[in-house]
């Protein structure tokens, strides 16, 4: 809905920002700030960001209004638009080849479900006391989840393929279902006494369809087809794609109201579905300015709402709360699901993963104003019919969307509780759910291998029996063949293929280790998986033109094209596998105040380290980690003989290199004169 128009495209009158608040760059700057630091720091603490984020954003609020320094109107068109880019990024991401296997599930999720969550929905803002054309509203905006706050608790529990595949698509087709959904029911108490109800709202969805997609696929299809002939630059293509998704958005606004987010969703995956189109560059661009935009949203959104109104509608709202967590939601997807190839833990972990985002908060707050409008434009008819039968209807038409204006500020303190409640619910407990049916992980630390050489199997050996998830990725059959023989985890795959960057099981998996014999394979690898895991977990081994000893800025490999160096000492492959072939092997030592780590280093001088599990977490260790303390090391060593004969050959050796140090010092120095 474009800011300014109310839902028959009529003008709003403009709020200004009302004086004495702070200053416009001040005010922005500090937004800014808490957006990011609330961000990291739930990554420090491991808990929702939007949590974080809301109660800020509340806080800030009791003491500066986002309206009383951007004024009401401009609040809201910034909001439209940047939900509008941040369904546009989640879209890029949806490809069809996804649904194979969840096809019917996704088509559910995205159709009977939320039309099932409506009407319970509507049921349980009724049954807490709430208007019933307004429960009806309410019930409509809250069908909605979103990427906004699905994407951070998915980058929190990694779960499964098929569950993140499944929610994504929910959260970002939904988002613009459920606001169109919302604009269809407040048309239509709106149009209540102004003829066929239901031909309004038939003729207001088939204009909406159609504007989005008359809009949506032939400008993505010729966006497409001129970034494919490259005539635009790399550097441009990013904020060209967010020029034409904020044009599209507003185009279609202003020719259906609210069809501009179901316009970006559709340009988003028509784009993310087109052959050789490569998008990852654009991709990211727009993630980081998601991860920007939700933050500063979530924080100026929810300083819209006072304590005093918090106060007002708890009762209500954590009733309503209670209702949509235990009752609601649970119903709708086992109901909606029912008879799909979703397994059942699939379905009980859906059923308990459906916090409310960006759209229902801000779809929220525009429905007071356009009550308020449509009855002061009822008022101005019926000041002027002739009738004064027709004026007299008009007018009681009137005095009630009033009095349902009123009734509607209530809405948007008891959708920001409910957002709250559920982020704060689903986020603090769908990730313990989904471990304990297999689904995720909190803490994933399994490792994916890539390459197969016997050191690697064998560290994969060790590993699990430690209980630590691994996967063994080689595109030789032999290799896999024999991992799988050793009862692991394997697939034949290059690691550099579409399927293994985006298609591999990952769940539970935290490291990536490049172990083929190829150097330029395992940086392109770990460059990959970077952006999967984050580059503190992509590693690989060291590149045989980057020496040990280091090498100056000319030879050496530049630092962002390669992954980071694993194990101590960090060798290369051809020094890795040469010490496998002279018989040492991957085992496991139990440290202890008994075995310490020194006491194993004299024993075994040439091993290499590469693992510690200490409480449940690995830990890959480097030539800078600090000395392991207590817990199982693995590394690559030699039996205890072969240990000691190496500390006997060493300490022979340097006593031979000694005496002939002093032999040679001798024969230098000048002879002693006779007397």
């Amino acid at each position: 809905m474009l800011p300014g128009l109310d839902i028959a495209g009529l003008p709003l009158a403009a709020s200004a920002p009302a004086g004495g608040a702070i200053g416009l760059p001040t005010y922005l700057g500090l937004v800014i700030a808490l957006a990011v630091g609330c961000q990291w720091l739930a990554w420090a603490l491991r808990i929702p960001s939007l949590l974080l984020l809301l109660l800020t954003g509340f806080a800030v609020g009791q003491w500066q209004s986002a309206d009383d320094v951007l004024g009401r109107d401009m609040v809201f068109a910034a909001a439209t638009l940047a939900v509008g880019v941040i369904l546009f990024e989640g879209s890029l991401t949806l490809r069809f080849r996804e649904l194979r296997g969840i096809g019917g599930p996704v088509v559910r999720l995205c159709s009977a479900v939320p039309l099932i969550a409506w009407g319970l929905l509507t049921g349980a803002a009724y049954a807490v006391g709430i208007d019933g054309r307004l429960a009806a509203l309410v019930g409509a905006i809250l069908v909605v989840t979103g990427p906004t706050v699905i994407n951070p608790i998915l980058r929190q529990m990694r779960p499964t393929r098929r569950v993140s595949s499944l929610l994504r698509w929910e959260g970002i087709v939904v988002d613009p279902v459920g606001a169109i959904l919302a604009v269809l029911v407040a048309q239509a108490i709106i149009a209540q006494g102004e003829g066929d109800t239901a031909a309004v709202i038939a003729a207001s969805l088939a204009r909406t369809l159609a504007v989005s997609l008359a809009l949506s696929v032939p400008v993505g299809l010729l966006l497409a087809w001129v970034v494919r002939r490259h005539w635009v630059p790399d550097y441009l293509q990013g904020v060209l794609f967010l020029g034409v998704a904020l044009g599209c958005q507003v185009a279609s606004n202003a020719a259906a109201s609210e069809s501009g987010l179901l316009t970006v969703t559709v340009l988003g995956i028509v784009l993310a579905n087109v052959p050789g189109l490569e998008l990852r560059h654009v991709r990211e661009f727009k993630e980081h300015l998601q991860v920007l935009l939700v933050g500063v949203l979530f924080i100026v959104l929810a300083g819209r709402v006072g304590l005093d109104q918090v106060r007002d509608v708890a009762p209500q709202a954590l009733g309503l709360v209670a209702l949509a967590v235990v009752l609601v939601r649970p119903v709708s997807v086992f109901l909606g699901l029912h008879g799909t190839a979703a397994t059942r833990r699939e379905r009980t972990l859906l059923a308990f993963m459906a916090p409310r985002g960006i759209v229902a908060a801000s779809v929220t707050s525009i429905f007071a104003l356009e009550f308020q409008h449509a009855a002061d434009v009822l008022a101005q008819r019926a000041a002027g019919a002739a009738d004064p039968g027709r004026a007299a209807e008009l007018e009681r038409q009137a005095s009630s969307l009033a009095s349902l204006g009123d009734d509607a500020q209530r809405l948007v303190p008891i959708v920001f509780i409910l957002i709250v409640c559920t982020v704060a619910v689903y986020g603090l407990g769908v990730g313990r759910l989904a471990e304990r049916l297999g689904l995720a992980t909190t803490s994933p630390q399994g490792v994916l291998f890539a390459g197969a050489a016997p050191w690697v199997v064998q560290a994969a050996e060790q590993l699990d029996a430690l209980d630590v998830p691994t996967v063994v990725v080689s595109d030789r059959a032999q290799d896999v063949s024999r991992a799988r023989m050793k009862g692991l985890s394997a697939v034949k795959t290059n690691i550099v293929s579409e399927f293994a960057v985006e298609d591999l099981e990952l769940a539970g998996i935290g490291t990536f280790i490049a172990a083929t014999d190829v150097d330029s394979t395992n940086s392109i690898a770990a460059r990959e998986f970077v952006h999967i895991l984050g580059r503190s977990n992509a590693w690989q081994l060291r590149r045989d033109d980057d020496p040990e000893g280091g090498a100056n800025h000319r030879t050496a490999p530049a630092p962002h094209l390669v992954g980071r160096y694993p194990f101590s000492p960090a060798l290369t492959y051809a020094r890795m596998t040469e010490m496998s072939d002279r018989g040492m092997v991957v085992r496991r030592t139990t440290l202890s105040d008994a075995f310490t780590f020194a006491d194993f280093r004299r024993e075994h001088p040439e091993a290499v380290v590469m693992f510690t599990h200490r409480g449940g977490r690995l830990t890959v260790l480097t030539e800078d980690s600090p000395e392991p303390g207590d817990g199982v090391l693995v590394a690559l060593t030699g039996d205890r003989e072969l240990g000691k004969r190496t500390v006997r050959n060493a300490e022979r050796k340097a006593g031979k290199e000694a005496g002939a140090a002093r032999r040679s010092a001798a024969s230098d120095a000048p002879a002693r004169p006779r007397t």
